[in-house]
């Protein structure tokens, strides 16, 4: 009985291949291997070797022949391909470019920007170049602003003026009225 609540049942019919198993499997692949080189099926054979002992053997041969051969003719055709010719504008080979002729100017450039950053410099070049001319006044909305301000100063400075003419008004009426009292109490 298990302790908890929760049993786990993942590690109770675990098999394991016995080693005798294994040996006879790898055993079968290399007599299938024999038997497919007596028949001279080399391209099978090719498949089953790792990519890496593909490598090793195309660049112990001769340089003259890696150059004649073509990008074309090192790519296997899949499927149906290699009997239909259709020209499929979406479809991007891969080229293999050889050390000697990357050009250097292309690394040291600068990456291309994407649509959207390309715009948003764009956007913000504009935007310094619209706030340099609202700051020299050149601009419809400057123009607009600067006569609004120039509206606003002069009402400013007459309301100024009013409220020091309405304040000596009342200063004026206030003398006057402390001379009214005074001569009716009969001060001087």
């Amino acid at each position: 009985m298990p302790r908890g609540k929760f049993t786990n049942h993942k590690g109770r019919n675990r098999r394991f291949t016995n080693p005798e198993e294994l040996e006879e499997e790898r055993r079968r692949e290399e007599q299938q291997k024999k038997w497919r080189q007596k028949r001279g099926e080399s391209s099978e054979e090719s498949e089953d070797e790792a990519p890496g002992d593909k490598k090793i053997s195309e660049e112990s041969g001769s340089d003259s022949d890696s150059e004649e051969t073509t990008d074309d003719e090192d790519v296997k055709a899949k499927g149906v391909s290699n009997l239909i010719e259709i020209e499929n504008p979406n479809r991007v080979q891969k080229k293999t470019k050889k050390l000697a002729t990357l050009d250097v100017a292309d690394l040291e450039s600068k990456p291309q920007l994407s649509r959207r950053e390309r715009e948003e410099v764009e956007k913000q070049k504009a935007q310094a170049h619209y706030q340099k001319l609202h700051a020299e006044g050149k601009t419809d909305q400057a123009r607009a602003d600067l006569a609004r301000l120039a509206i606003i100063k002069q009402q400013r400075e007459e309301a100024k003026k009013r409220r020091e003419e309405e304040q000596k008004e009342k200063e004026n009426a206030a003398k006057e009225k402390t001379a009214q009292t005074k001569k009716a109490l009969g001060k001087k």
